[in-house]
């Protein structure tokens, strides 16, 4: 992978989780990146409070200003920006913050999602079992999320003729989520929505791409398994997982990528990406791309 010593990024929802791993990462190869999110080191975003609560923490974990620390000591530029991103002013405002400070953007990563708002611990369950209110946390609060920021960000992009915006979403060759239809169906709109922007972004030269992760380490998956980065081997259910700068790795290696419009339009797997471009998670395993059961 190349470096990315002259790249100016946005990475959205950077608090913890995927983003973090990705804004890390993307520190690692030189960056300058734009940490987003809405907690800050002493005013955590509200909302988590029953995700906190199944999860025994005392605290919400992560900040975008602890995300950006990381960001600069991993050898990049971290620069954190509280910014709600169901709220178009705010978004405005973010980029504007770009345009004054660099004049251009070449990569976002739609990383924000309100999914974690609404967490009753029930892990599968039938649709008309289910509450409509995750249809707000992860279609108001998570896809459009990623449409509003593409949307005021893509005029910058066409403007410069060049760029690129990842998506971050879950996918496995179509096959459905059992027993989990809204977070289905979220993440299902989110690669259409990769789709589509190439769609229209393509006679402009901007790229767009979704990337699919597998089962993630995050703050709240240790956490719910009583165990941390240096205890998850213990954790048997924990094997298949992948921590989330694997995620970040892979979003180097499309940033980096020369010939990334060729894949523009494509819904990507971790693990495919992995083989592709020769990155191991930061254990040196390649883990391979996570797949739903045969139903």
């Amino acid at each position: 992978m190349h470096r990315l010593d002259h790249c100016i990024a946005i990475v959205t929802g950077a608090s913890r989780g995927a983003g973090r791993g990705i804004a890390t990462e993307l520190g690692a190869a030189g960056a300058t990146v734009y940490v987003t999110g809405r907690s800050r080191r002493d005013r955590p975003a509200r909302g988590y409070d029953q995700i906190q609560t199944l999860s025994g923490l005392d605290a919400i974990p992560g900040s975008i200003d602890q995300t950006a620390d990381e960001v600069t000591a991993a050898g990049g530029r971290g620069i954190p920006v509280a910014c709600d991103h169901t709220d178009e002013t705010q978004v405005r405002a973010l980029l504007a913050r770009v345009q004054a400070e660099h004049g251009r953007l070449d990569l976002l990563v739609n990383n924000a999602w309100g999914g974690h708002e609404y967490f009753d611990g029930v892990l599968q369950a039938p649709f008309w079992e289910r509450p409509m209110a995750l249809w707000d946390a992860m279609m108001d609060r998570g896809v459009r999320n990623h449409l509003l920021t593409s949307r005021v960000v893509a005029p910058m992009l066409v403007r410069q003729g060049r760029g690129l915006i990842v998506t971050i979403t879950f996918w496995d060759r179509d096959r459905y989520l059992h027993g989990n239809l809204f977070y289905d169906l979220a993440k299902a709109s989110m690669t259409r929505l990769a789709f589509g922007m190439a769609e229209e972004l393509r006679p402009h030269g901007v790229a767009s791409v979704a990337a699919s992760p597998g089962w993630m380490r995050t703050e709240f998956v240790l956490a719910g398994h009583q165990a941390d980065e240096s205890t998850w081997r213990t954790k048997p259910a924990l094997a298949r997982t992948e921590s989330p700068r694997y995620l970040g790795r892979a979003v180097v290696a499309l940033a980096s990528d020369p010939q990334v419009m060729a894949r523009s339009g494509q819904v990507l797997r971790v693990g495919d990406l992995s083989e592709e471009y020769g990155f191991t998670d930061i254990d040196g395993r390649v883990v391979p791309p996570f797949e739903l059961p045969e139903p």
